[in-house]
């Protein structure tokens, strides 16, 4: 697992937390901020899955 892999699963569970916290309280925009954050922690995660399949890929080479 690479950095990148860590980092935006952190930050995916973080946007979970955020988005069901704001739900529950009616919070609105703590919500949309943990949707967003969600978002980019899935984006995150999936650019260091690509890393670590390209590091396999040449590893293999």
């Amino acid at each position: 697992m690479n950095k990148d892999q860590v980092k935006g699963r952190v930050e995916e569970v973080k946007g979970k937390v955020k988005e069901a916290t704001g739900k529950a309280v009616g919070n609105r925009d703590l919500q949309a901020e943990g949707t967003i954050e969600k978002a980019a922690g899935k984006a995150r995660a999936g650019y260091g899955d690509a890393k670590e399949k390209v590091k396999d890929a040449i590893d293999k080479i």
